[in-house]
């Protein structure tokens, strides 16, 4: 059975101490409120360690069936590989725990499937780190197809580009730019036209370095999607970007448009007779998302107290996963793929 949840703060354990996980603890320690977290755990016990001291956590272990074990711990927060993320929220899911899990639940379908129906059977929360949804921009965007004011939607384009491809090391790992990156690019496009997608086409390049190439895998791609209703999406993607992190939405309907712009340290603009200019957008993701990290975490946390369907569901993961899978194939068979027609 799931932990009791009381009116004292949420007893929280953090799996991961790397780069995301210790931006959560942070987060967790500072700017949730009715979280408490109590516990960090990594199997390099150095950076767990070094994450509770830093952040005044009152333990620190490496193996993370010590978290589950501890009958205070109402919740995880799993920052962990991607390897590890079915398998600890099976793990989790018996234990009683709710769980926050980054996205990708896994790679393989089967073992998504089989970590859902623990959740289901334990009765607990899951959500899955989709954070942009919680983009003040997205957001508002969301809002307004939604209250039906721009009609009915008929594109959806979203632009994301990063400002550096990531080590070889972790591109070999990290299931392909469609499961690693891409895969926040299809939340959002089921998010903003509030509709599921039918049909998938991608198309992959090798543009900034063939390494990526011989690792497997494309470094620019424009993947275009079919909608139920018959509205159109468009993703392009870029693992180079020069001027920064490329962040940009627009969904255009029988009624209107709605854009989000990229954001930028000032909203300083310089005017003089040569030229008209303003800052670069901001350069990491981190930055870029920073108010989204925390309204995520406190999503979980108010679903938890208040017993409400998490904001971003295990079923939303898995589908994310399916689009991906979709767009792997469509590129390896250089045709449009139906997900009616996948054995998905």
């Amino acid at each position: 059975m799931p932990s009791v949840v009381t009116a004292n703060p949420i007893n929280i354990g953090l799996i991961g101490a790397g780069r995301i996980g210790r931006l959560h603890a942070r987060h967790l320690t500072t700017l949730v409120p009715g979280a408490r977290l109590t516990v960090v755990a990594d199997i390099n016990l150095e950076a767990a360690q070094g994450c509770a001291v830093e952040l005044g956590v009152p333990a620190a272990v490496e193996d993370y069936r010590d978290v589950l074990a501890d009958r205070d711990v109402v919740a995880v927060a799993i920052c962990s590989s991607t390897d590890t993320h079915s398998t600890m929220i099976k793990d989790a899911a018996a234990s009683g725990k709710h769980i926050f899990c980054e996205k990708p639940i896994d790679f393989d379908l089967d073992r998504i499937d089989r970590a859902l129906a623990a959740v289901d059977r334990a009765g607990v929360k899951l959500q899955i780190g989709f954070n942009r949804r919680f983009d003040p921009s997205f957001l508002r965007v969301r809002e307004v197809v939604a209250s039906g004011s721009l009609g009915e939607p008929h594109i959806v384009r979203i632009t994301s580009r990063d400002p550096a491809p990531p080590p070889l090391g972790y591109v070999r790992v990290s299931g392909g730019i469609f499961l690693d990156m891409t895969i926040h690019d299809f939340d959002m496009a089921r998010y903003l036209a509030d509709r599921e997608v039918e049909e998938v086409f991608a198309m992959g390049s090798v543009m900034i370095d063939p390494a990526i190439g011989e690792a497997g895998d494309v470094d620019t791609a424009i993947i275009a999607l079919r909608f139920e209703g018959g509205a159109l999406g468009l993703i392009d993607n870029s693992r180079r970007a020069v001027y920064g992190y490329d962040q940009r939405v627009e969904v255009f309907g029988s009624e209107g448009s709605i854009a989000a712009d990229n954001s930028y340290p000032t909203t300083t603009v310089i005017s003089d007779s040569a030229s008209v200019r303003r800052d670069l957008p901001l350069n990491f993701f981190i930055e870029r998302y920073a108010a989204s990290y925390v309204a995520e975490l406190r999503s979980f946390v108010e679903c938890i107290i208040h017993d409400r369907v998490p904001a971003v569901t295990g079923a939303d993961g898995r589908v994310a996963v399916v689009l991906a899978l979709a767009a792997h194939r469509s590129l390896d068979e250089g045709q449009p793929v139906l997900l009616a027609d996948l054995s998905l």
